[in-house]
């Protein structure tokens, strides 16, 4: 125990060493006790020895003495001292009930989504399953996927219905959760979720190390695939997968290895407290970027990526900018946001063009999320120059593109119901709107974050609770706020799709084994899905609100591991009002302090 100080810097701490400090000194002082006898230590002496006999003497008067007390004084008495003992029991009974019984705090509509929609990655998992997977009528699939390719290539996620594992679509909903997790981890720890989603999120990481050789320096070649879209002719639960599954790699992909870096230097940032994994995570990103880039940077002149029957990237230069952005964060490397921050990439990137997909944000399009990415940095931390020009060009854009969410713009259509079509009427368009609320949600966290009111758009000055009432109207369509009273999340209402374009969950768990043209049945079969795909976000409505409860048809009933990561980042958003801001700082950790020239 330390001492304590008094004002002068002595001990308030008492010790019995002062007597021998004549000793500790050297000196030793002899001197008789006897002298200093006190007088009456004789007497002393005389009163131990009669002491027994005096206590005798009083124990036998104190039996004689009588005491009269009054019968009523003492019932009284009693009375009073067990009412008061009555009613000091009653107040620890009440508090300590009030303790341990304290009712749970009321979660809001978001919350309780969100955790469904996160159950919907359970039921897409991949291999050997865990104790914990929670998805009663799933169990290990495709454990021999990748049999001799590097060390095989088990796990990881089916992007949809036909247990197909796409590499595109899962980097991005990696990168998609990783994101929502380092501004909202608060969120989600409020929600109980936190671990479960970082799980997920380590789930499908652990699956994007395995598709090229992430311990190695350099690298020639990463996977694209594994498995076929066979819904045709062949319709089983992938427990009953028995066949070898065909493994698609690329030799050129510059998007899909942009995006996977992406997704690795993200989730690195989430990881960081598990240093050893970040390492690995980071390095993995690294190497993928440089293969994505060649090391050219904005004098890339490779190939592009190989075509696919449904994940067909439109472009690579938007991936090297969003890629470049989150290798910045993960790593503070200055020579990434010199890359992301030059004129040149931009321009190939066509950042600034106002397309009709302009702020359209997808595993296909990354200009909206990359621009609100380089728009942190700016508001954050400041830059200046040299960076500060394009810097405040992205932020430009971005606030631009966030206005046009808005009922004001007219740069979208909206349905009857209320539904923003950032895809233009086409199929599945959830995707993209789950993507805008978020980056509406975030962009208002951002204003709220730097004591910013709101955002003059064009003519006129909306405050910041604007855009987020954009993405509650936009979600809230979603959970079931539309036309048809429906709920295009699965198990969330008593009026959601029953018939979801989805292998596992339309088949009886109980069948264990069957062939392909045997299963077929169940395809057409005129009866709802056995089993429940809990928060599964179909593909959503057409463009007039109409609605096609079809299980052959997936455009309408589909889930995605895409969609349902931007529908999580948009839940946690919203989740528990605007109590618990972002985190502005965990992002920024790797990054260095900037020293300005």
């Amino acid at each position: 125990m330390s001492e304590r100080s008094n004002l002068w810097g002595g001990t308030f701490d008492i010790t019995l060493e002062m007597e021998d400090q004549s000793i500790e000194s050297g000196h030793r002082h002899y001197y008789d006790r006897s002298a200093y006898q006190s007088p009456l230590e004789d007497e002393v002496k005389q009163g131990w020895l009669l002491r027994p006999a005096m206590d005798m003497e009083m124990k036998r008067k104190k039996k004689k003495r009588c005491f009269n007390i009054n019968p009523t004084v003492l019932i009284r008495t009693l009375v009073v001292v067990a009412v008061l003992a009555g009613f000091v029991a009653l107040v620890a009974f009440l508090a300590t009930r009030r303790h341990h019984h304290r009712p749970p705090p009321v979660q809001d509509n978001y919350t309780i989504a969100l955790q469904r929609a996160l159950m919907f990655f359970n039921a897409q998992r991949s291999g050997k399953l865990p104790a914990n997977n929670h998805v009663s009528w799933r169990g290990d699939s495709c454990l021999d996927d990748g049999n001799g390719y590097l060390n095989g290539l088990e796990g990881g996620y089916y992007d949809g219905g036909d247990a197909v594992k796409y590499s595109f679509p899962a980097s991005f909903a990696m990168t998609m959760l990783s994101w929502s997790v380092l501004e909202y981890s608060a969120k989600y720890e409020t929600a109980g979720e936190l671990n479960h989603v970082k799980d997920i999120i380590r789930w499908g990481t652990d699956y994007l190390l395995k598709t090229f050789n992430s311990s190695a320096d350099t690298i020639d070649k990463i996977v694209l695939q594994v498995g076929k879209n066979s819904s045709e002719n062949c319709w089983i639960r992938p427990e009953s997968i028995n066949y070898p599954r065909p493994v698609i790699p690329c030799s050129t992909c510059p998007a899909l290895a942009a995006e996977m870096a992406a997704a690795l230097a993200a989730a690195s940032i989430v990881f960081k407290d598990d240093h050893k994994y970040s390492k690995k995570l980071v390095h993995g990103a690294d190497i993928l970027f440089k293969f994505a880039t060649k090391g050219e940077g904005e004098r890339y002149a490779g190939g592009s990526d190989p075509p696919s029957n449904f994940y067909n990237s439109s472009g690579f230069w938007d991936e090297f900018v969003w890629g470049g952005a989150w290798m910045y964060c993960a790593t503070g490397n200055s020579s990434y946001i010199d890359l992301v921050t030059s004129p040149g990439l931009a321009k190939h990137a066509e950042a600034f063009w106002g397309g009709p997909d302009h702020g359209v944000h997808g595993w296909d399009n990354k200009h909206a999320g990359a621009q609100l990415l380089m728009s942190r940095l700016r508001m954050f931390l400041d830059f200046g120059y040299p960076y500060e020009e394009m810097l405040k060009n992205f932020h430009e854009q971005i606030s631009e593109i966030i206005c046009s969410y808005l009922p004001g713009s007219h740069n979208f259509k909206r349905t009857n119901g209320g539904l923003i079509e950032l895809n233009h009427g086409k199929p599945k368009p959830l995707q993209y709107v789950t993507n805008a609320a978020f980056l509406a949600t975030l962009y208002a966290d951002y204003l709220e974050a730097t004591l910013t009111p709101g955002w003059q758009c064009g003519a006129k000055f909306y405050p910041k609770d604007a855009f987020r009432d954009f993405a509650k109207t936009q979600i809230d369509y979603i959970l079931g706020r539309n036309l048809r009273h429906m709920s295009y999340v699965v198990g969330l209402s008593d009026h959601f799709p029953q018939y979801v374009h989805h292998k596992g969950a339309s088949i009886p768990g109980y069948i264990k084994h069957q062939s392909c043209q045997e299963g077929l049945r169940w395809k057409e079969s005129k009866k709802p899905n056995p089993n429940t795909i809990v928060g599964a976000m179909v593909g959503g409505p057409d463009k007039h609100d109409g609605f096609q409860d079809n299980r052959s048809n997936y455009n309408f009933t589909e889930p995605t591991i895409a969609g349902n990561a931007g529908l999580v980042a948009a839940l946690v958003a919203l989740s528990d009002g605007s109590k618990t801001g972002i985190d502005k700082n965990t992002m920024f950790y790797a990054i260095p302090p900037f020293s300005m020239p």
